[in-house]
């Protein structure tokens, strides 16, 4: 894909979506720190129904530090692996408390030294809540990027890297969002939904569905 086609791209994408952002429900870098941990494996319905109950209760390092293992549990049971998340939430929150002054780090080193912070996550708060030109390579992501051939790649990381180098400067800070609500919504993966793809004629995927 060249340069002129994949900023036309992206020219669209805002067009259609000015402002995007994440469908996580926050209110604050901390709250959005924990729905992202919760959000592995889990869809942000389900994070953002766990955490309505959540917040009101606990939305705070230490607040959450409080309830404990045992407590924070109940809130979020219905999402998936809650068990670990718990646990490493808690770990984190302490973590947040006695090195960080309960304040959410801005380093992606600082970020992923915390408990159940990885490499996605960490750009996740990275891009969202600092502002950061850091790539969140999810699932969907993933699927746009090589099906459209913006930015192909073997592995999660190799599209990351991609994508940051090849996306146009003046998009880069919202082309994660951009990309996921693309792959949500409408690049989906059994079979993606062309008639309403605003870059159909420009993507590369070579089984697009034959739009009139």
């Amino acid at each position: 894909m060249n340069k002129e086609k994949r900023l036309e791209i992206f020219r669209r994408l805002q067009a259609e979506n000015p402002n995007p952002t994440t469908e996580l429900e926050y209110d604050s870098t901390f709250e959005l720190l924990i729905a992202v941990i919760l959000s592995a494996q889990a869809t942000d319905v389900g994070v953002n129904k766990a955490t309505r109950k959540l917040y009101p209760a606990a939305n705070t390092p230490e607040s959450i530090l409080a309830l404990g293992v045992d407590g924070l549990k109940p809130y979020i049971k219905t999402i998936g692996l809650f068990n670990t998340k718990a646990e490493n939430i808690i770990k984190t929150c302490a973590a947040l408390v006695d090195k960080h002054n309960s304040l959410v780090p801005d380093t992606r080193e600082a970020l992923e030294e915390l408990p159940g912070v990885g490499r996605k996550t960490a750009n996740v708060v990275l891009n969202t809540a600092f502002r950061q030109a850091a790539m969140a390579v999810d699932t969907h992501i993933f699927r746009v990027s090589n099906r459209t051939a913006i930015a192909p790649g073997k592995n999660v990381l190799e599209v990351e890297k991609r994508l940051v180098r090849l996306v146009p400067a003046d998009y880069l800070l919202d082309a994660h969002h951009w990309l996921i609500l693309h792959g949500r919504y409408v690049c989906i993966a059994r079979k993606p939904r062309c008639a309403a793809c605003v870059i159909y004629d420009l993507c590369e995927y070579r089984q697009k569905t034959p739009v009139d």
